[in-house]
């Protein structure tokens, strides 16, 4: 805690151990750090006070990166929560600012690291909406990005159903969870080369095309995922302890969601059908058949159910895709803008392989300095400032980028669902049992590296 903050609760006194009142009375300010822990639990005398503060973290509680929750508890109950952040630490949209734009969406794929290819498609449209050149992106481009975000989005709702299973002692579908998700990221690694932080969605297309064997792999993955999915329902729906753990815990309702700002699976769960990809649909999303799913209850099962039957949905604009996949360019025919990767990957995997350079310098020397000027200066972005808005795995996620007219970025900002979804962990919390506090931040989904880019 800083001298400033020292001071500012001394003079702003309140029953709150972590907070005062606001100078213009607009409510509390919360003044928890990294190294205050003396100073919150001398705010509650053990002598006279039936309280204790219990320091939860920074570790892994149900989250996956590192998250600090200090807990006021009375007996078992929970009575106050305050979610602490910034243990990553990561710079990641101030690194942005000193690449290029395209080698700053080797970056901005690191936040949200369990749905990489959302943080790289926000960006990449926004930096298109900057270049105007929305109209111009192949329709090739459009259906290959839907295709590896929806297998992603289930790739994600699956680690949330292991690790979360975990949590409360379902460690079979931790098992059964990471098992499916190995498939996809054997499939993603096939189409982009790399399992994780892809850097394959670009401005104006995509790194490189599907490769041979790819699409089959896919339509193999299809039918055995819808029956893996029925056999996590015959392993949890129904089961008492799983239906004791969930079922009542972590309640949020809608209205409770639109004042917090909450997105994604909460915000559906609790009966409002709000999905970005039918309300402000980019890459021809509008024109996929697939439900958005909703729950009434607005707790931790309904979440649960929410995200189930979102993975059976996904995997029917997959399908789509799929059948759409038509021969085609993979990036914008503007070649001041297309990053020079279409004749050959190079061991780089940037596509500056040495047949490509042969062949630029044995027909024209203003080809080769072009293609040197592009890979090493990048191209400009007119100034200004666009923001495109994804519906991600955990809710609107949205890249606010900003130009000033040079090769590089000038602002990059993140909407992070984990970020703005975290203020639910009071709501969700306070009130329950201690037991319920993991099942409850579990049911959020946050991604640490989406908080604290």
């Amino acid at each position: 805690m800083t001298a400033d903050n020292e001071a500012y609760t001394s003079t702003y006194e309140s029953s709150d151990p972590y907070g005062g009142n606001s100078p213009e009375g607009e409510g509390r300010v919360f003044t928890v750090g990294g190294g205050d822990w003396d100073d919150v639990v001398e705010a509650i005398d053990p002598d006279t006070s039936e309280r204790i503060v219990v320091n939860m973290g920074p570790q892994h509680p149900s989250t996956h990166g590192v998250l600090r929750l200090v807990l006021e508890l009375e007996g078992e109950t929970v009575q106050q929560i305050r979610p602490v952040i910034g243990y990553l630490h990561t710079g990641i949209e101030k690194n942005m600012e000193y690449r290029n734009w395209v080698q700053a969406v080797t970056f901005i794929t690191r936040c949200d690291y369990l749905a990489p290819l959302f943080n790289e498609t926000t960006y990449c449209l926004g930096v298109e909406r900057l270049l105007d050149i929305e109209d111009q992106i192949p329709e090739r481009v459009n259906v290959l990005r839907v295709l590896v975000l929806e297998l992603q989005r289930i790739s994600s709702h699956l680690v949330w159903l292991a690790t979360g299973g975990m949590e409360i002692g379902a460690i079979t579908m931790m098992l059964l969870g990471f098992r499916e998700r190995e498939k996809i990221l054997r499939i993603l690694e096939m189409i982009t080369g790399l399992r994780m932080n892809h850097a394959y969605i670009r401005p104006g297309g995509v790194a490189q095309d599907i490769p041979p064997g790819a699409v089959d792999a896919i339509r193999e993955f299809i039918p055995d995922m819808y029956g893996r999915i029925n056999e996590y329902e015959d392993l949890l729906s129904a089961n008492p302890i799983w239906l004791a753990r969930l079922s009542g815990v972590g309640y949020l309702d809608t209205s409770s969601c639109m004042q917090l700002g909450v997105t994604g699976p909460l915000l559906r769960a609790s009966g409002f059908g709000w999905d970005l990809r039918k309300e402000m649909p980019v890459m021809g999303y509008e024109t996929y058949d697939f439900n958005v799913v909703t729950e009434q209850a607005g707790d931790c099962y309904a979440r649960y159910l929410v995200r189930i039957n979102e993975m059976r949905e996904s995997l029917k604009i997959v399908e789509q895709a799929l059948d759409r996949l038509r021969p085609g360019p993979t990036m914008v025919a503007d070649k001041k803008i297309a990053w020079p990767a279409q004749l050959a990957l190079g061991s780089d995997g940037l596509g500056n392989s040495l047949d490509h350079i042969r062949n630029i310098m044995a027909t024209s020397m203003e080809a080769l300095i072009h293609h040197f000027k592009l890979v090493t200066e990048g191209f400009r972005v007119p100034a200004g400032q666009a923001y495109v808005p994804l519906e991600s795995p955990r809710g609107e996620l949205g890249a606010h980028v900003v130009s000033d007219g040079g090769t590089r970025p000038y602002r990059v900002h993140l909407r992070d669902p984990s970020f703005v979804n975290l203020q639910s962990v009071p709501a969700v919390s306070e009130g329950g049992m201690i037991s319920d506090v993991v099942a409850a931040v579990a049911s959020i989904d946050p991604v640490m590296g989406g908080v604290d880019r």
